[in-house]
């Protein structure tokens, strides 16, 4: 049983990894993109700038996810089972779930007011799906809040662990 702890440690180490050079490439793009716009007209240049700042969006949620999955798998080694523990974790996620896809509903706005109107229901459909995210998350700790009253103990070793991770 002992293997497999380091095994999945391990494999999460390794992709935490993966998601830090994926956003580090990601955000090159974004910045070759940018740079490439200063010297683009006007509308084009536009488009180049929105474009970047969805790039630099999913840069910034791969990076989240990294961090999320090297913290609670890596450093803390949490195992996922009490109340405490689920809803921090997937708030976390949820977290950068619902600001990337915010911003890139919002970065589909703007490009489809630009370039192509009939495109608006799609990217607001995104905003809508971010709002329902938002709002079931809400609902889960609502609920979640509940159970942790059940189990105090639980909350105390979520906080102790959290020096893991401060130092």
């Amino acid at each position: 049983m002992k293997f497999l702890k380091i095994f999945f440690s391990s494999a999460h180490a390794m992709l935490g990894f993966l998601f830090v050079l994926v956003s580090v490439l990601i955000t090159v793009l974004a910045v070759q993109t940018g740079w490439r716009a200063i010297g683009a007209d006007l509308e084009e240049s536009a488009e180049m700038a929105i474009e970047a700042i969805g790039l630099l969006a999913i840069a910034v949620v791969s990076l989240q996810i990294a961090q999320t999955i090297t913290e609670e798998e890596v450093v803390r080694d949490a195992h996922i089972s009490a109340p405490t523990r689920v809803r921090r974790y997937l708030s976390r996620f949820m977290v950068v779930v619902v600001v990337a896809l915010s911003i890139e509903g919002l970065v589909g706005t703007f490009k489809a007011l630009h370039e192509e109107p009939e495109l608006l229901p799609h990217a607001a459909s995104v905003l809508i799906a971010a709002g329902v995210l938002l709002s079931g998350w809400g609902v889960f700790i609502r609920m979640n809040k509940a159970a942790e009253e059940l189990e105090p103990e639980a909350m105390e070793a979520a906080k102790s662990e959290d020096s893991k991770v401060d130092e």
